[in-house]
């Protein structure tokens, strides 16, 4: 990283303006505009969603798998990795959503004013460039901004809804999502195909992009060695036999064996660093 991105990023200087009466009608909007909100989300998001979290989002992907494989199912999946998702958000984009949810007056004009009246200065060492209106990105720390990430996201995964999956309980599903981490799930290559290139379009005219040196595929399946040539934008992914998501490590062959090993060496990584601790502890009360 060079000098000038560290300070691009170190040193943003923001203009603000504000008043009790503001910050009232702040706290009023993000509310009414949840309210708003969260009802269009859907239920294979996990992010930021009151009452589900990372666990949710692992149990429901194995779940899929393991009802996949004792239905002699393969499962193809395809993991997204998008280049900076929320700092490439569209802020009219994200105001025309927030219409069609006939959030509107007052309210989307405090909203617009949140993101449309920001300016922002770069400073490197005693130097600070020109003011310019920022245009993109969610604010950080802002409490609203999860919800409004999720709801931009949703724009996108709901292309996708008439198109196949992997069918669970009478349902189909062919995407699962923790925030902007998110996998498309087919039983086939051809499916799990026209799902990358719905969700690479439909990306990039929100102003994402799939980063194709990071998604990554692989395939899960009961015949060995099944291999997947997919592609985004001309350029092909790269398959993996193990994918660690969300903190938890899923395989080709859908086990746990791996897992289960992983988190073993894990405790006793950290058993041994606790006993050395105290050790060192009842030397030092010895001496």
């Amino acid at each position: 990283m060079t000098k000038v991105d560290l300070f691009q990023r170190r040193f943003a200087v923001h203009k603000t303006f504000g008043s009790t009466k503001v910050l009232k009608n702040d706290l009023l909007t993000t509310i009414y505009a949840r309210n708003k909100i969260r009802p269009e989300i859907g239920d294979t998001q996990c992010g930021f969603v009151k009452g589900k979290g990372t666990t949710n989002a692992v149990y429901m992907l194995r779940m899929i798998i393991e009802r996949a494989l004792k239905m002699q199912k393969d499962v193809y999946l395809c993991f997204i990795d998008y280049t900076k998702a929320f700092d490439r958000v569209k802020h009219w984009e994200m105001i025309k959503q927030l219409k069609l949810l006939h959030v509107d007056g007052k309210d989307l004009r405090i909203i617009k004013n949140i993101y449309w009246q920001q300016t922002a200065a770069v400073r490197i060492e005693n130097e600070t460039s020109p003011f310019q209106m920022i245009r993109r990105g969610v604010r950080q720390g802002c409490v609203l901004s999860p919800d409004l990430f999720n709801l931009y996201s949703e724009t996108i995964l709901r292309n996708l809804d008439e198109y196949p999956g992997i069918r669970i309980g009478g349902r189909m599903i062919n995407n699962l999502r923790y925030a902007d981490d998110t996998v498309l799930i087919a039983e086939n290559k051809e499916d799990l195909q026209k799902l990358i290139d719905i969700a690479a379009t439909e990306s990039k005219r929100m102003g994402l992009e799939l980063n194709s040196k990071k998604t990554e595929v692989m395939v899960i399946s009961r015949r060995p060695n099944l291999n997947a040539d997919l592609f985004v934008d001309g350029t092909k992914l790269k398959q993996r036999d193990s994918f660690k998501y969300l903190a938890t490590i899923i395989t080709q062959d859908g086990k746990n064996h791996t897992e289960i090993k992983a988190r073993i060496t894990q405790a006793k990584t950290n058993f041994q660093k606790n006993e050395t601790i105290t050790n060192q502890q009842q030397n030092n009360d010895n001496n």
